[in-house]
């Protein structure tokens, strides 16, 4: 019997419609079906055997059960089959209870968590290639596994990847560069071109300050910046210093002001151009939508463009993250850090993690702790570990005027910068990219992006998750996205029901479209910065290079 892994389960448990009769007396009756199975197999009867299909087999994508004992060895089987039948139980449990929809939200997570950390495959007496192993070195990988477990305990964060094989600024953020100014909050590279000649208006790239902006330029197959480059565009980039103690007071104004907007002054200082195309990704895409929106209201339209990468503007459904949004936790997180603090970012990569346990978290308790392995180099997983802090004044700022009363999107509900607040005054035309199956920013309330901002938009759903998705280069051939056409859609729904699929990378629709606001083509420059702004260093530059310890 096929069944879906325990996380879609208890995705589609939460999914309201018509209730089935008595649907928790059809739960009990599949348990213990599913739980005679399991005697069957503890009886001797192969996994293997004719009514293989009568058995509990977890999803496909589902790589805690691969070792060929969990199906082999009867116990084993057994021990597997029984936790995925009392997965299958909470989830529908879960399922079954009548709430408000913030409540079956918890309930979903807790559940989930407490399922993940139940497999059999997390501990010692219980996994099989634990099992094994430690019989075949004498346990010897115990040892190792003990070892690890002190080091990480030491350092306050698991290791996910092999941390000695990447460095950055020599194997990853490795695109040519010069920093060209910096102050307290961030340094602006300006990117050595790599065409003989460049669009008129320069892109500036506002990275999330959550993590460090190389994501964006891994390595040089899958750099968005060098792809912007090859494209013939002038890029220019915010690299966010991870904050120290002395910027425990910084609020989200100063990122606006000292940030985005300081970087868009340089960036226009620099090249001589009326405007800049922008893009911003995550709450790098908030903190840009907010800025120049800001600008706006002091009737400064300094932007060609805006792209939004999986952005939320409206925080009405904000994904897995507002599970842990409300007033009582909002306000407990203000009286610790809103008068001044620092978000440790250790805690808050944890609670990253914790969104996603059986991919980063459970496989890295069993193969580093249990099975005494090294985790394998992954240029991916070293950013994602790569974790920075958040001054507490700015991150509290969002949590309460985002996440937990979505103000953003009420026009003159905020005074930003000493402005009146209202997206809908950015008439810039924008580019607003969600993915399909993003977890902390559902596509959904992407797309009502396009309802809240003044100029002309272009939404476009690409295939895949939150980075995965959005880090797709052309070369690798994978993924697929959808775009709309003419139909003036009602909902997300509607514009989906109308749109267009193609294969491939996003990321060339997205540059066609950029070229009709990027100006005619100029002679590429010959040095970074200009008399004002001087070359400071080389890319990428000091403070991306700055980890915690």
């Amino acid at each position: 019997m096929n069944r879906n892994a325990p996380d879609n389960a208890l995705s589609a448990a939460g999914n309201d419609g018509p209730a089935a009769p008595d649907p928790l007396a059809a739960l009990a009756r599949q348990y213990w079906d599913q739980q005679w199975r399991v005697w069957q197999t503890l009886a001797g009867a192969s996994p293997g055997a004719e009514n293989s299909s009568k058995h509990i087999e977890p999803a496909a994508a589902d790589r805690r059960f691969d070792a060929p004992e969990w199906r082999s060895h009867p116990w084993y089987a057994a021990l597997m089959q029984s936790y995925l039948a009392n997965a299958d139980l909470l989830a529908g449990m879960v399922g079954s209870v009548e709430a408000d929809a913030k409540t079956r939200q918890r309930l979903r997570f807790m559940t989930r968590q407490l399922i993940d950390a139940a497999s059999p495959a997390n501990f010692a007496l219980t996994n099989p290639e634990a099992a094994r192993l430690a019989l075949e070195s004498a346990g010897a990988t115990l040892c190792t596994g003990l070892a690890n477990w002190l080091t990480d305990t030491q350092r306050g964060q698991m290791h996910i990847t092999d941390e000695d094989a990447f460095e950055v600024g020599r194997n990853v953020a490795t695109s040519v560069g010069t920093v060209v100014f910096e102050n307290e909050l961030m340094q602006l590279i300006q990117y050595a071109p790599l065409t003989a000649k460049v669009a008129r208006r320069p892109l500036l790239i506002v990275p999330p300050c959550v993590n460090k902006f190389y994501i964006l330029d891994l390595q040089p197959r899958n750099s968005f910046v060098r792809f912007a480059l090859e494209e013939g565009y002038s890029v220019f980039l915010i690299s966010w210093r991870n904050p120290r103690d002395e910027s425990r007071h910084t609020t989200w104004d100063d990122y606006l002001e000292q940030g985005v907007m300081q970087a868009i002054r340089v960036t226009l200082a620099i090249t001589g151009a009326d405007q800049v195309n922008t893009l911003g990704w995550c709450v790098g895409g908030t903190m840009l939508a907010s800025a120049l929106a800001v600008l706006a209201a002091r009737d400064q339209r300094p932007a060609a463009s805006m792209t939004l990468l999986t952005t939320l503007l409206d925080f009405a459904e904000p994904g897995d993250l507002g599970t842990f949004v409300d007033e009582r936790v909002v306000a407990q997180v203000e009286q610790i850090h809103g008068g001044g603090g620092l978000l440790d970012g250790r805690a808050l990569a944890f609670v990253f993690q914790s969104l996603r346990a059986n991919e980063l978290i459970w496989p890295y308790v069993a193969g580093n702790y249990l099975q005494g392995q090294t985790p394998p180099a992954f240029d991916l997983l070293y950013w994602n570990s790569d974790a920075t802090n958040l001054p507490g004044p700015m991150y509290t700022w969002l949590l309460r005027h985002g996440y937990l009363q979505n103000e953003l999107c009420m026009p003159g509900k905020l005074s930003v910068c000493g402005a009146p607040f209202d997206l809908g005054k950015t008439n810039t035309p924008a580019y607003v990219l969600a993915t399909e199956r993003d977890h902390l920013v559902p596509w959904r309330p992407a797309w009502r992006t396009t309802q809240l901002l003044g100029g002309e938009t272009q939404f476009v759903l690409a295939a895949s998750g939150h980075i995965a998705g959005v880090i797709n280069a052309p070369s690798a051939n994978k993924r697929n996205y959808w775009t709309g056409g003419e139909h003036e859609a009602s909902d997300a729904d509607d514009w989906f029901a109308h749109a267009t699929p193609h294969d491939g990378s996003w990321w060339p629709h997205w540059s066609n479209w950029l070229r009709q606001y990027a100006g005619k083509n100029i002679a590429a420059p010959k040095r970074a910065g200009n008399d004002a702004h001087c070359a400071i260093e080389p890319a990428p530059g000091r403070y991306v290079k700055e980890r915690l310890t």
